[in-house]
């Protein structure tokens, strides 16, 4: 299609604030259109503007006294810069999430897509929904769906999520999933050496979890699934990768297992310890996409994974992973199963690696995402 001036409005960035995978989502969408369309990012962050692998970040600083003020502060940053910048009009305008909904309202009138990562009634499930800031920004979700002029969700299972919850109509969202770059999750290390370096016994298996340490993520789940396993494989050991409001509550329920909380790990020593495992645990109870399964996949790794979202769209079970039910003994049941055959656990590892090579490069995601471009296009030139 022909070159677009576009503009992407996003709460975080890998090169300003980085809060969870949107960061790597939006980031990597936004290069790989760079290399066909001028594109601005509009995002948090501090000190001058950069030029990143062919995407210009325009930063703001917002302030506010909790998390929705602080995103419609945010919000009010973004349009200051977008102003600075509209000269020359932006051809469309790309809102990531419902931190930007603020924006997306003041600049409804335009060429607009908005993109559900997640939903809130999925980070949190249903016994929270009623709550603040819960039931907020389940409505700041239901206007940006109502405003935008075309929508899309990163797995089929988020699109009917949302249609369900906002009354979106199916003409009106498409399905773009998410990419990766594999050679970013790939490191030639020494197993044994990088299990002694975090405590762990360089000779047993090690089962990895990464994430927030959240509801949503269901390592309270994993943490009750390991007596379960340790019954058959006594020498099995877990690291969980992350940070959150259950850290403390699962510290103290796993203080009798071996298990090892390390909190936020840093790139390069995430990589080592993912190349470094033998099994990648994803005990999710709601998952949109799961960005860590396509990182698992690119080191080669045998993924355990909730038969749930884009994790149950995109496993083949038993070929390049195994799916479970969200529930611990049936995520023990998938974890035996899996360290009973080591050979087939690094069959189904690279069966994986050979799966994040052929479909879920970031070229392929930007294709479909101006597919969507050129229908918004279609669609106002029928509405004319």
């Amino acid at each position: 299609m022909e070159s677009l001036k576009i503009a992407f409005f996003c709460w975080e960035s890998l090169y300003a604030e980085r809060v969870g995978g949107l960061a790597n989502a939006a980031t990597n969408l936004a290069e790989t259109l760079a290399r066909e369309h001028e594109v601005h990012f509009f995002t948090r962050g501090e000190g001058k503007d950069a030029e990143v692998n062919g995407v210009r970040y325009h930063y703001c600083r917002p302030a506010g006294q909790d998390i929705v003020r602080y995103c419609s502060d945010m919000s009010r940053g973004m349009l200051d810069r977008f102003s600075e910048f509209d000269a020359k009009p932006f051809d469309l305008l790309h809102f990531h999430d419902w931190h930007v909904v603020d924006a997306l309202r003041r600049l409804r009138d335009r060429e607009t897509i908005f993109t559900y990562h997640s939903t809130e009634f999925g980070r949190n499930g249903n016994t929270f929904s009623t709550g603040w800031p819960f039931a907020e920004i389940s409505k700041i979700e239901h206007s940006g769906a109502s405003i935008a002029k075309h929508i899309t969700a990163v797995s089929s299972t988020l699109k009917k999520e949302a249609m369900s919850l906002y009354d979106i109509p199916d003409w009106k969202i498409d399905v773009v999933h998410n990419g990766i770059v594999p050679a970013h999750y790939q490191a030639d290390v020494d197993p044994e050496a990088v299990k002694q370096r975090y405590g762990f016994d360089p000779d047993s298996p090690l089962i990895l979890f990464v994430g927030r340490l959240a509801w949503q993520k269901g390592p309270d789940m994993l943490v009750d699934a390991a007596p379960h396993l340790l019954r058959k494989h006594p020498d099995g050991q877990f690291a969980f990768i992350g940070d959150g409001q259950m850290r403390r509550g699962l510290e103290t329920r796993a203080r009798s297992l071996p298990i090892r909380f390390l909190g936020r790990l840093d790139d390069t020593d995430y990589v080592s310890l993912l190349n470094a495992s033998d099994i990648v645990a994803i005990p999710s109870r709601n998952e949109p996409f799961g960005l860590v399964l396509l990182e698992a996949w690119s080191a080669g790794r045998c993924v355990v994974a909730s038969d749930v979202g884009g994790l149950s769209e995109n496993i083949e079970h038993g070929t390049d992973g195994v799916k479970v039910r969200p529930h611990p003994d049936s995520i023990a049941e998938g974890l035996s199963r899996v360290a009973d055959s080591p050979e087939k656990s690094l069959s189904m590892g690279r069966e994986g690696l050979d799966k994040v090579k052929k479909e879920f490069p970031w070229s392929r995601v930007a294709e479909r995402m101006e597919g969507v471009y050129r229908k918004l296009a279609n669609q106002d030139t029928v509405l004319c």
